[in-house]
C-alpha cells in the first residue's frame, strides 16, 4: 500500500492492515497515519466485512514519533504544531476508526505504548500476544496521553486504574489487560493472527447493517445521557426493520437455518 503499511485481504471480505516500520517500532509518522487513514477508506469502499490492524516486528506501535517535537513542545516545522497539527491528526484517525461502519480489531503482536495503546482503545475488539506490553507511559517524558488515551482508559477501566496506568507509567501485560477486561482473547505470539482471523470470521456471518448499528450504540452510550442513548437505540433498531438483512434474519430463524448476509 505504502512505505509504512501493507494492505491486503487476510480471508474473503477480511481486510487487513500491517504497519511495517518495524525499526522505528511502527511509531506514528505523518505516512503511517496517511496509509492507515487510506487503509480505513479503501477497506469501507471495497465492501469489507471486518478490519484487522497489525504490527511488524517487536512493535504494535509504540506512539507519536519523537522528531515531530523539539523541547518549546512544538515541531521544527509550522506544520507540526502540536495541538492544531500533528496531534489533531492522530485523533482525527482514532475518530474514523470509531466511526467505520465495519467492527475493526486490533491484533497487538508487540508493544503498544502511548499512542500506539490509544491505537489500539480506539479499535473495536483487541486481542494480544502473550509477550506484548501495552501503557500510557508518557509522565515519563514530561507528557500526558492527548489522543483519547485517558478517556478510554477511565470509561473501560475505570477511574482507579487511569490513575494507576498512568500516574505510574505502567507497562500492562496480557493478564492485567485480560482483567481489566480490554481484550477478547491472548495468545502465544504465532497463534495471534490465527486468532484476530476467528473473530473478524465470527463477525462475517453477522448482519454488517446490524454490527455498524450496534458499533455506533455502543459508542454513542459512553458519551450521552441514558435517554438519548435509548432513543438512539431505538432509532438503530427501526432502521433495520423491513431491511433486506432484517427479513433474511427472521426467515432463517424460522426456517432454523443459518441466515446468509
Amino acid at each position: 500500500m505504502g512505505h509504512a503499511t501493507e494492505f491486503d485481504w487476510a480471508a474473503a471480505r477480511i481486510a487487513r492492515v500491517t504497519m511495517t516500520r518495524a525499526a522505528e517500532m511502527n511509531t506514528l509518522s505523518h505516512e503511517l497515519l496517511d496509509e492507515l487513514d487510506a487503509a480505513l477508506a479503501r477497506a469501507a469502499v471495497d465492501g469489507a466485512r471486518a478490519l484487522i490492524i497489525t504490527g511488524r516486528g517487536r512493535a504494535f506501535c509504540c506512539g507519536a514519533h519523537l522528531k515531530y517535537f523539539d523541547g518549546s513542545g512544538h515541531g521544527p516545522d509550522h506544520r507540526f504544531d502540536v495541538r492544531d497539527g500533528y496531534l489533531a491528526k492522530i485523533a482525527a484517525l482514532f475518530d474514523r476508526i470509531e466511526s467505520l461502519p465495519l467492527p475493526v480489531i486490533a491484533a497487538i503482536n508487540g508493544y503498544a505504548l502511548g499512542g500506539g495503546f490509544e491505537l489500539a482503545l480506539a479499535c473495536d475488539l483487541r486481542v494480544m500476544s502473550k509477550t506484548a506490553r501495552i501503557g500510557l507511559p508518557e509522565v515519563k517524558l514530561g507528557a500526558t496521553p492527548g489522543a483519547g488515551g485517558v478517556q478510554k482508559l477511565h470509561k473501560f477501566c475505570g477511574r482507579g486504574k487511569a490513575f494507576e496506568w498512568i500516574l505510574l507509567a505502567r507497562q500492562i501485560d496480557w493478564q492485567q489487560a485480560e482483567r481489566a477486561g480490554l481484550l477478547c482473547d491472548a495468545t502465544e505470539p504465532d497463534a495471534l493472527m490465527a486468532r484476530a482471523l476467528d473473530l473478524a470470521e465470527e463477525l462475517c456471518r453477522y448482519s454488517p447493517r446490524a454490527l455498524a448499528q450496534c458499533k455506533a450504540s455502543i459508542h454513542l452510550a459512553g458519551d450521552v445521557d441514558q435517554r438519548s442513548a435509548m432513543r438512539f437505540g431505538i432509532e438503530a433498531l427501526a432502521a433495520l426493520v423491513d431491511s433486506n438483512d432484517w427479513r433474511e434474519g427472521m426467515s432463517a430463524f424460522k426456517d432454523k437455518r443459518a441466515p446468509k448476509f
